[in-house]
C-alpha cells in the first residue's frame, strides 16, 4: 500500500492510501476538485473514505465526491451524518476496506465526537493531534483532549502520524518560546525551516518523534514543569496541558 498526501486549502492534507491495483482509501476530503484530479491522473479506483469530525475542510468534498462514486462507503462519527457519512462508526469498531483493518479511537476534544482510525502504522488522527502541537479546543475541554492524547500515545512508537494540516512550523516556534534551549526542539524546529523553505510537507511524523518534540505529549517533562512553574504552580499534567492550550491560543 501507498501512502498520498493531496494539498487543500491553504494549509490542509487530504490522506489517501492506494494498493497495487489502484484502489484507494480517502481521508478527510474536505474538497473534491482535488481529490477527483488525484484520482484521475493516477487512475485510483475510490474504495471508502474515512471522516475523522465534521468540520467543513475535512467534510466539504464529500457529497461531490458521492455524485461521481454513488457506491462509496462513508465511515465516520454521528456527528458527519449530515455530511455524508453512511456507516456511522464508534470507539471500539473496527473497520475492514482492502488488506486493512481501522481501529476507530474516540479522541474528543477539538469536537466531541472526533474520531481517528489506526491501522499499523497508520494513524488519521484529523485535528486532534498535529506535528508538535494539538487541535484548537472548538467543543471540547483540555481534559478531553489530554485523555485524547494519552490514548494516541500508547500506540507504537513506529505509528505514522498523518494529521490534517501543515502547523509544524508554528507549532516548533510557539514550543521554543516555552522552552529555547531544548536541543531536540531546536534540531527538529531547523529540520523543519528546511522542509518549508522547500515547499516539502512535513509529514507524516511519528509517534517517536512526538515524544520528543511534542510539548503536549511531555507534561511530565521535567524542564517544562520547572519553566511553567516561573509562572504558575502547576503539578498535575492536566494542568500542564490546559495551560499549554491557553498559551498557543494566544501564540
Amino acid at each position: 500500500m501507498n501512502l498520498n498526501s493531496i494539498s487543500a486549502f491553504q494549509d490542509n492534507y487530504i490522506w489517501v492510501l492506494n494498493d497495487e491495483q489502484g484502489k484507494c482509501i480517502i481521508v478527510d476530503p474536505g474538497e473534491a476538485q482535488p481529490v477527483l484530479k488525484a484520482i484521475e491522473d493516477n487512475r485510483w479506483q475510490p474504495e471508502a473514505i474515512l471522516l475523522t469530525h465534521h468540520h467543513n475542510d475535512h467534510v466539504g468534498g464529500v457529497k461531490e465526491l458521492l455524485k461521481k462514486y454513488p457506491g462509496l462507503v462513508v465511515y465516520g462519527p454521528e456527528e458527519t451524518q449530515d455530511k455524508g457519512t453512511n456507516r456511522v462508526v464508534r470507539e471500539g469498531d473496527k473497520v475492514n476496506i482492502l488488506k486493512y483493518e481501522f481501529s476507530v479511537i474516540a479522541t474528543p476534544g477539538h469536537t466531541l465526537g472526533h474520531l481517528c482510525f489506526y491501522s499499523k502504522p497508520y494513524l488519521f488522527c484529523g485535528d486532534t493531534m498535529f506535528s508538535g502541537g494539538c487541535g484548537r479546543l472548538f467543543e471540547g475541554t483540555a481534559e478531553n483532549m489530554y485523555d485524547s492524547f494519552q490514548k494516541l500515545n500508547k500506540l507504537p512508537s513506529d505509528t505514522l502520524i498523518c494529521c490534517a494540516h501543515e502547523y509544524t512550523l508554528s507549532n516548533m516556534k510557539f514550543s521554543l518560546s516555552i522552552l529555547p534551549d531544548d536541543e531536540e526542539l531546536n534540531r527538529y524546529c531547523r529540520k523543519v525551516k528546511e522542509l518549508r523553505a522547500k515547499n516539502h510537507s512535513t509529514l507524516p511524523s511519528s509517534l517517536a518523534i512526538e515524544r520528543k518534540i511534542n510539548l503536549f505529549l511531555r507534561t511530565n517533562d521535567v524542564d517544562l514543569k520547572d519553566k511553567i512553574n516561573k509562572e504558575t504552580n502547576l503539578q498535575q499534567p492536566q494542568q500542564i496541558f490546559a495551560w499549554l492550550r491557553t498559551k498557543k491560543d494566544a501564540f
